[in-house]
């Protein structure tokens, strides 16, 4: 210390250099943090793997929508949506199509609701998330009627606004943090001069430390996102100023004991700065465990262990020097500032917690286990609550949910991808999985390639196909009997030409006579056929029999004919006889021609029937699929629409009759993955890859990995934190404590964040990712401050101090130190509040009431009853007994 006192001026020209240096040089921190995105989840995740699906097929476009909002629809709205969406079609190369509301009823019953009041009009658009917004702030500014109600959203403009949103937070919150902290240091230390101190540390600590960041962002690809920022300035200055305030009150505890300047600042890093060491090495290595964890977003905060190295470095550099250059008039204009004040509220929690420790410990269970029960770990995966409804891609959103219904805005996607392109034999199980999908509770509805508009068509079914054979039949035996009237008829007229020729005609007669009675005998036996047909269904015996009857009514209506020319030729009324004979042989040809058309009917339901008994998916699917269904014009936009790659993907479109961002939206998402998985087996599509891809799938997958990196990650960040203080404190007893108390103020105040803004606001949850934040926070912190109280304990011990008294003198003389510690970071986790973004302000919500609860009933009420009750055995196993008296 002693050379960075005399090096002090050239330290700090270094220290200046190289901090404008790297400012200058250093990429741009907030830009990074945007181009990240706010997460990104590994490539095993199923809306990842769906992702991945839809890149490589080139279908990654998105889906942005103008959403119109109006009194009454009429002929000029709808002309001014038609010069909008001719507009925006020949704007932007980002626009791949806009689908127009009114091109036909389908479109229209799809994208007008009920009421006439809301219209969406979908653009499919490619390119970044900048590029799309900035074709929205076009759309916006140069397209979009300035007398209509109209809002942009989508999922890319709402990420966007939740982007903006973070970085205005991230603005009120520095500055309201410096004037926080100013305002507070200037009631602390009653000085003009002693606030600058710790700001220009801390702001020497930031601007090196974001530009660490940025250069490691871009070296080694260190994890970055919108937090990042946020915690740097919230830390830094919470912390920074903390180990301040301790440096500089026993700095002028050491000035007025009477030492030289230079022994002072010496003496100050011996004690305080001991302690500033181990505690910065304890946040230090809190933040460094989150490098362990697999998600981008949450390994982003490690850059908080970057600039707690740059803090220590500045703390044992710029403090001095401004210790030795300013001397006691760090502390003008008072002489008392920052004198070090025995602290009352500590003194009289000393006597209840280490003379009564038993009851000291019912105190604080009676303040935070019946919190501990109305903890139920709620969490909230809407976006949307991020930024509030002030957004005009919220309203958007909110008209559709109106409108259209919750989930109709955004469906669950389950993409199925297979190495071989889709066959008719295939598409049955998609009709399958979509009907059984359709029946979980929270599903509204589902589009598939067999289902385009979501209504099932029945034709498809084998029910109903049956169904319509058998009201063929029906017609059939309809139709035979028509013909055997006809006939008949037919027969009785012959019997009446044959009954008027004359005898000179009899040569005719004996083949008409013949005919009668053959038609006689067809009739019969078409009789028989339509019997037979009846009772057995047996229709290939019947269409056998049809053409046989064919066969011979062409022979009779030939005979016939020629007996009708015979007689014509003759004459007079002979000739007459003719014509009527022609006329019976024509009735006979309709006859014919009539069981022609049946036995073609019939005909083709005998292939239909053989080809259903043929296909392999009948008895899974109870759907089949004629040959050449797949190439016909009219299935042929339901192809373009949900198969794609070459016909070796095709996708299912889930609608949930719920908000997409809800709670219950992923359970729903979790039962139609089983589902799904369930359903393949034994299917064409067992050895395809399946992906779930919707805002609803990623909040799926989220879950999943949030509770799997805070489990992992607080299980190594407990254990490494257990070591380093068993190695600094020597002793396993007191680590275990400290970290359990800090546990259960933790989830105390994650109970009450939870009861604030789920029961009292009625939020559906906490915010994913903070559950996560605040108990690194919360942890990391907080042992900073039984740091401060246990250091000092074990420095009065060393002294000679029993447990009991260098408990006592220990919470007097650090009581006042500590609480104003926590005041101070609390407020600069309280700068976050104004920002707007709801999970800084969860997140300053459990860091403060942590904090606060920590410092004023947990530390100085469970920490020493604890203590107190291990007496000298709160060193084993390292210490004897003996050693501590």
């Amino acid at each position: 210390m002693r050379n960075i006192i005399q090096w002090r001026w050239g330290i700090l020209i270094g220290l200046i250099v190289l901090t404008a240096g790297l400012f200058i040089a250093a990429p741009n921190l907030t830009k990074q943090a945007e181009e990240a995105g706010s997460f990104q989840l590994a490539e095993d995740m199923d809306s990842q793997r769906a992702q991945d699906i839809l890149t490589a097929a080139g279908k990654s476009d998105k889906t942005i929508s103008l959403v119109y909002e109006f009194d009454s629809l009429g002929e000029a709205e709808r002309a001014d949506i038609s010069r909008v969406i001719r507009d925006i079609e020949t704007r932007d190369d980002v626009v791949k199509d806009v689908l127009d509301p009114f091109e036909n009823e389908e479109t229209k019953a799809q994208l007008v609701s009920e009421d006439a009041r809301i219209v969406l009009v979908p653009i499919t658009v490619e390119g970044s998330m900048e590029a799309i917004n900035a074709f929205a702030d076009d759309v916006r500014m140069n397209v979009l009627p300035k007398d209509e109600t109209v809002y942009i959203t989508g999922e890319e403009i709402i990420n966007n606004d939740v982007n903006l949103s973070a970085q205005e937070g991230l603005k009120k919150t520095e500055i309201i943090t410096v004037v926080l902290i100013f305002s507070l240091l200037l009631v602390v230390f009653r000085s003009i001069v002693t606030p600058f101190i710790p700001l220009i540390a801390v702001g020497f600590t930031y601007l090196l430390s974001q530009s660490f960041v940025a250069f490691f962002v871009d070296w080694f690809g260190f994890p970055v996102s919108n937090y990042t920022q946020i915690f740097l300035v919230a830390i830094l200055f919470g912390i920074g100023t903390d180990y301040c305030i301790l440096l500089l009150s026993r700095y002028k505890e050491e000035l007025g004991a009477g030492h030289t300047i230079e022994d002072a600042i010496v003496n100050t890093y011996k004690t305080a700065g001991r302690t500033v060491l181990i505690s910065g090495l304890a946040v230090f290595v809190g933040f460094a465990s989150i490098g362990f964890a697999d998600f981008p977003i949450f390994k982003s905060a490690v850059a908080v262990a970057v600039g707690i190295a740059v803090l220590l470095l500045i703390l044992f550099t710029v403090v001095p020097f401004f210790m030795a250059t300013l001397k006691h008039r760090l502390f003008w204009p008072s002489k008392k500032a920052g004198e070090h004040h025995d602290s009352r509220l500590w003194a009289t929690f000393s006597r209840l917690s280490v003379n009564r420790p038993f009851i000291s410990i019912l105190v604080v269970a009676a303040i935070t286990v019946p919190v501990l029960f109305t903890y139920d770990d709620a969490r909230s995966f809407n976006t949307v609550d991020e930024i509030g409804d002030d957004y005009d891609s919220v309203k958007g959103l909110n008209l559709i949910s109106e409108g259209f219904g919750k989930g109709e805005s955004l469906p669950v996607q389950v993409i199925l991808k297979q190495d071989g392109a889709l066959s008719e034999a295939e598409i049955p199980y998609i009709e399958k999985f979509s009907s059984e999908l359709e029946k979980i509770d929270g599903v509204s509805g589902v589009r598939s390639v067999t289902r385009p508009t979501g209504d099932v068509i029945d034709d498809f079914y084998v029910d109903t196909q049956l169904e319509q054979v058998s009201e063929g039949l029906a017609e059939a035996e309809t139709g035979l009997g028509d013909v055997q009237d006809g006939l008949a008829q037919v027969q009785t007229g012959l019997d009446a030409v044959v009954a008027q020729l004359p005898a000179g005609a009899s040569n005719a007669g004996a083949p008409l006579a013949e005919a009668a009675a053959g038609l006689g005998q067809l009739n019969a036996q078409l009789g028989l056929i339509g019997q037979g047909l009846t009772v057995t269904q047996n229709i290939p015996a019947t269409v056998a029999g049809l053409g046989q009857v064919s066969v011979g009514l062409g022979q009779i209506e030939a005979g016939i004919n020629e007996a009708a020319s015979a007689l014509t030729a003759q004459g007079a009324q002979v000739g007459e006889l003719g014509v009527g004979l022609s006329q019976l042989a024509t009735g006979v040809g309709e006859a014919n021609a009539g069981l022609s058309q049946i036995e073609a009917g019939l005909g083709e339901a005998v292939s239909f029937l053989s080809a259903l008994s043929e296909a392999d998916s009948l008895r899974d699917t109870g759907v089949y699929l004629p040959e050449g269904t797949l190439t016909s014009d009219t299935f042929a936009p339901a192809i373009d629409r949900y198969v794609f790659d070459d016909g070796t993907a095709t996708q299912l479109e889930v609608v949930l009759d719920m908000d997409p961002y809800s709670p219950e939206a992923i359970d729903t998402v979790e039962t139609v993955k089983e589902t799904m998985d369930r359903l393949v087996i034994d299917t064409p599509f067992e050895a395809a890859t399946i992906g779930y891809a919707g805002i609803s799938s990623i909040n799926s997958d989220l879950n999943t990995t949030s509770t799997n990196d805070f489990n992992r990650t607080v299980a190594i960040m407990l254990v490494t934190l257990f070591v380093v203080m068993a190695m600094l404190f020597r002793s396993m007893i007191m680590p275990l404590y400290m970290i359990g108390s800090l546990l259960l103020t933790y989830y105390t105040s994650a109970a009450i964040t939870e009861l604030i803004f789920v029961e009292g606001l009625g939020y559906d949850g906490i915010s994913w990712a903070v559950p996560f934040f605040g108990f690194v926070m919360l942890i990391a912190l907080g042992i900073d401050y039984s740091i401060f109280l246990l250091d000092r304990f074990r420095e009065e011990t060393i002294s000679g101090m029993t447990v009991r008294d260098a408990l006592v003198h220990s919470m007097t003389k650090m009581g006042t130190v500590i609480m104003t510690a926590a005041v101070i970071l609390a407020g600069t986790f309280g700068a976050m509040i104004p920002s707007g973004v709801l999970s800084l302000v969860q997140i300053a919500t459990i860091v403060i009431t942590g904090l606060l609860l920590y410092g004023l009933i947990v530390l100085p009420l469970l920490i020493p009853a604890i203590t107190v009750s291990f007496g000298d055995g709160v060193w084993w196993p390292f210490k004897s007994k003996d050693e501590n008296k």
